[in-house]
């Protein structure tokens, strides 16, 4: 991916509407900004700055996963009944989300074999590790990767927060005990705390207690306080911790030595999950390695999901404000929007495409308005982009021997020299 690029040779351009059929702040934003173009209700495309934004996301969990032994694969977004139908999941009574396809047969589509099309990834996952786990010398192992996942959602209306086709970050860990279970799942947890620091949510994440459904009792929800969030979780200000509504019971407070504590009740997005998963599926599959003693043991179970895009759109939804984007430096698409104003000034021309190329030069993130377009135009479209810095070079900042620096999230002004800029 490269670090710098000329506006002019962007091929998006930004727009003053979103469309009409578009009801949330994030994908509207998005779109106006050229970030993700909307094929279909549910179903977006990533565009040059929003794969940008995308992947810097994603850079982020996976340092974070390789930090705590994770190792990463790709696996395949057609599935195999069988495994599916092993673990009872096959049934639509028990996954209602499935996308599910024919292999064509001759001349018959429908006589082919069915196939599913992935909206998870627990069974054949389990079903690969039996190939490659036999003893207890071959656990622990924690796999992970980022990869395209189909749900048949009925309330795709929340941008990319919620959509019919996105990849996961889903990693799966693998324990010999309930000891070592754990231990990874707190180190998990905690790295998922890093992760949503990093990318500039921390503030306004928290873990969050939520039912385990048949796995176990809790599951652990990443929660991040938004009025456009779906789900509502009690806040104890005094753990920095917090309880989903749907365990919100006098008995899941007293488990929690909670009582008699105030909590504070806000809407949130979920941004990640961890579960654990038991022996569930390794009993279903018949995963098992051999103990000390040459017993045969189930494996124990755990699944982490974070959604990239999702993030991307939380982001979107809750550090924007009323002029448009506002990216955190971190996952921004560019850290620098260099501004050329004064466009038919050779003087100024010439110094604009001089940084421009110093800058390139040290492997400075910057996107460069060379456009010939008005101040106010292009000071907009700034805006709405939402790159960390903005530099100005203009007839006012030659004549000053500084640049003009604007930091978007504050709008705070400041003049520097080039060599400040530069050693950046």
């Amino acid at each position: 991916m490269t670090n710098t690029l000329r506006q002019s040779q962007l091929f998006t351009k930004t727009r003053k509407e979103a469309p009409s059929d578009e009801v949330s702040k994030n994908a509207q934003l998005l779109i106006r900004a050229g970030f993700i173009h909307k094929e279909m209700a549910g179903v977006y495309t990533l565009l040059p700055l929003g794969l940008r934004t995308f992947n810097n996301i994603v850079q982020i969990i996976r340092e974070e996963m390789d930090a705590i032994g994770g190792q990463e694969i790709t696996m395949t977004a057609l599935q195999d009944p069988k495994v599916w139908k092993a673990s009872g999941r096959w049934d639509d009574a028990a996954v209602d989300v499935w996308f599910k396809t024919h292999l064509h047969s001759g001349d018959n589509y429908h006589q082919g074999s069915e196939l599913g099309i992935a909206n998870t990834h627990e069974e054949p996952l389990t079903q690969l590790l039996k190939e490659h786990i036999s003893s207890y010398k071959d656990l622990p192992k924690f796999i992970y990767q980022f990869q395209t996942k189909f749900r048949n959602e009925t309330r795709a209306k929340s941008g990319i927060m919620r959509t019919r086709e996105f990849v996961m970050k889903d990693l799966y860990s693998f324990n010999k005990d309930e000891e070592g279970f754990r231990e990874f799942y707190e180190q998990c947890a905690e790295a998922y705390v890093r992760i949503f620091e990093r990318i500039g949510l921390g503030d306004k994440t928290y873990r969050t207690f939520a039912s385990g459904g048949s796995f176990s009792k809790f599951s652990d929800e990443f929660q991040t306080i938004s009025d456009a969030g779906e789900d509502r979780i009690y806040i104890n200000d005094e753990t920095g911790t917090a309880l989903n509504r749907e365990v919100h019971t006098e008995e899941v407070i007293k488990d929690l030595g909670w009582e008699g504590v105030e909590l504070r009740e806000e809407k949130a997005i979920e941004v990640g999950n961890i579960f654990p998963l038991g022996t569930k599926f390794s009993d279903a599959i018949g995963l098992t390695y051999k103990n000390e003693k040459g017993e045969k043991i189930p494996v124990i179970m755990g699944s982490y999901g974070i959604g990239p895009a999702r993030v991307m759109g939380t982001v979107a939804e809750i550090l924007s404000d009323e002029k448009g984007l506002v990216w955190p430096e971190e996952i921004a698409p560019f850290t620098y929007h260099l501004i050329m104003l004064d466009h038919d000034n050779e003087e100024v021309h010439g110094e604009a495409e001089r940084l421009f190329r110093e800058m390139e030069s040290r492997g400075m993130s910057v996107l460069y308005d060379d456009r010939e377009a008005r101040a106010g135009e292009k000071f907009a479209d700034a805006d709405l982009l939402g790159i960390p810095k903005r530099i100005i070079v203009s007839e006012k900042t030659l004549a000053s021997g500084e640049y003009e620096v604007i930091a978007r999230a504050t709008g705070i002004s400041s003049y520097i020299h080039e060599q400040e800029l530069l050693n950046e």
